[in-house]
């Protein structure tokens, strides 16, 4: 029963990973077809990411209300109609009606499964989860890649909607295997504190300003990956371009998966510094100017595979470094701040390189890489001074 429910929880964050590259990989054709700027791209992006901050900001409360196992069936169902709508939609204005469904049901899934698991499984399972969002990630480009060498962008997201129809029907059918944690989680005392009282506590801040910088690269990387190659290289078809978007996400779960190996033994700190120094080697690696697109390739891999243990190790940690008492709000918090960064830096780059140029991309997530390893190590010194 035990790794029964822990397969449904891993099948969980596939889900999760399925709509989050789609925008990326097929929005150098969606652009053509709604006839609007590179930039735009950016706008939709911040809508989704506005509407998982409000789901992630009030998790605290639904966790508290209500089992994890009904929030993730109700989070699936929005992300299927958002899918849908996305399919459907025939003007880039439609395309913000879908943001709502499409973004409150990720922000939901995260906060709430993420608040499960570290409380409840080792570092080790933690990074398989966040591997498996990985898997979601990668299938999802090349879902998008298949429908625009077979049929139009839009068959790419109605694709991945039957895709999730399916998990969703697995999670229905899997309801009574939950109830073996029941007497653990989700209950008023290990849920209770405030989101006013939470941002008091020691370190608390900076790693929500960590967790900014964090998801400022990486979700530049999920939606300006393939255009950097359309911008940058030449000769490249538009299904190879749109199958990039897979490159970061590839990254992501190779390096979860082999933190969920390691991750015990090393501790979750360690892993984010070698995490970290291996996302600087794929940064230097997409700088080196050479025309052929195999090395950029390559580095995004490299970023993706350093990235991977980061964000679930800052997940884990939020238990033991701030109590059970504040792991929901912490979390939860933390889930709010990602979705910031997630919403305005993409925003912010996509009308930088219409200035200036995509090549500026390698610059731009180097800052956020050394700015997130800065603030963590801060907050390990306020957590020893503590």
């Amino acid at each position: 029963m035990y790794s029964l429910l822990l397969a449904v929880i891993y099948l969980i964050f596939m889900s999760l990973g399925l709509p989050d590259s789609l925008l990326g990989s097929g929005w150098p054709t969606m652009q053509v077809a709604f006839k609007v700027p590179s930039s735009y791209a950016g706008y939709v992006s911040m809508a989704i990411s506005f509407m998982t901050i409000i789901s992630a900001l009030i998790s605290p409360r639904m966790i508290r209300k209500f089992h994890t196992k009904w929030i993730v069936i109700v989070s699936i169902l929005l992300t299927v109609l958002g899918l849908f709508g996305f399919s459907f939609s025939t003007s880039y204005a439609m395309l913000f009606l879908f943001v709502i469904p499409y973004g409150l049901g990720a922000g939901a899934i995260d906060a709430s499964v993420n608040h499960y698991v570290a409380n409840n499984y080792s570092g080790s399972v933690m990074n398989f989860l966040h591997c498996f969002y990985g898997v979601g990630a990668v299938i999802s480009p090349n879902i998008m890649a298949l429908a625009l060498s077979k049929a139009r962008w839009n068959e790419g997201y109605r694709w991945t909607a039957y895709i999730q129809m399916g998990i969703l029907l697995v999670c229905i059918l899997s309801l009574p295997l939950w109830k073996m944690n029941e007497n653990n989680m989700d209950t008023e005392d290990e849920a209770g504190a405030g989101i006013r009282e939470t941002l008091k506590v020691p370190g608390v801040v900076l790693t929500l300003i960590a967790f900014f910088a964090y998801c400022s690269g990486e979700c530049t990387c999920f939606l300006w990956t393939s255009s950097y190659f359309a911008g940058n290289k030449e000769g490249l078809s538009d299904g190879l371009i749109a199958s990039f978007g897979s490159l970061i996400f590839g990254g992501l779960m190779l390096g979860r998966l082999i933190s969920g190996f390691i991750s015990n033994k090393l501790g979750d700190r360690l892993l984010i510094r070698i995490g970290i120094t291996v996302e600087l080697i794929g940064i230097i690696m997409i700088m080196l100017p050479i025309s052929n697109y195999l090395p950029a390739a390559i580095g995004f891999v490299i970023i993706g595979t350093g990235m991977g243990p980061v964000y679930p190790a800052i997940q884990h940690m939020a238990p033991t470094n701030f109590g059970k008492k504040y792991s929901a709000a912490v979390i939860g918090l933390q889930m709010a701040s990602a979705y910031v960064g997630s919403t305005l830096m993409p925003v912010f780059f996509g009308i930088l390189q219409q200035t200036i140029g995509i090549g500026i991309m390698p610059m731009y997530l180097l800052i956020f890489a050394v700015l997130n390893i800065g603030l963590l190590e801060r907050t390990y010194v306020v957590l020893r001074k503590e």
